[in-house]
């Protein structure tokens, strides 16, 4: 089941235009990865610093469909998907009174802190991704 997180769009997110500044998208979706993680039982602390393995994004990309300014409340969907043993994807919609309004995806992979090369997901990764996982309703 995925993921939902909500927060209120603030004055300085947004640009000259009053619309929430294009980079500030990601940020709010990674509060919402953040928070997913943290209700998972995931310690940020440990899990951002100091960990023998760390999750860098390698991919982002980002679809506008309408406005999103201050004030407005907003419902991010949040959607984890395992691609292999090292690499994960995550689906984010940004929903403004159940119209979506942008959507994001966020590539990360797996790998050890001491030497950057790739491994596998760690054991509290694979049990976020279950847990957080799209399952169709047939």
């Amino acid at each position: 089941m995925p993921f939902i997180y909500h927060r209120t769009v603030r004055f300085q997110e947004t640009d000259a235009a009053g619309v929430v500044y294009f980079a500030n998208i990601l940020k709010i979706c990674h509060e919402a990865y953040e928070e997913s993680l943290e209700v998972s039982g995931i310690i940020l602390k440990e899990f951002f610093t100091n960990s023998p393995v760390a999750y860098p994004i390698i991919h982002a990309n980002v679809d506008f469909f309408r406005p999103i300014s201050c004030g407005d409340k907003l419902k991010i969907r949040l959607i984890p998907q395992k691609l292999t043993e090292e690499q994960f994807e995550i689906e984010y919609e940004i929903i403004i009174a159940d119209l979506v309004a942008s959507k994001a995806i966020t590539k990360h992979v797996c790998i050890d802190t001491a030497t950057r090369k790739k491994r596998q997901l760690s054991e509290a990764i694979n049990k976020w991704l279950q847990e957080y996982k799209f399952v169709p309703i047939i």
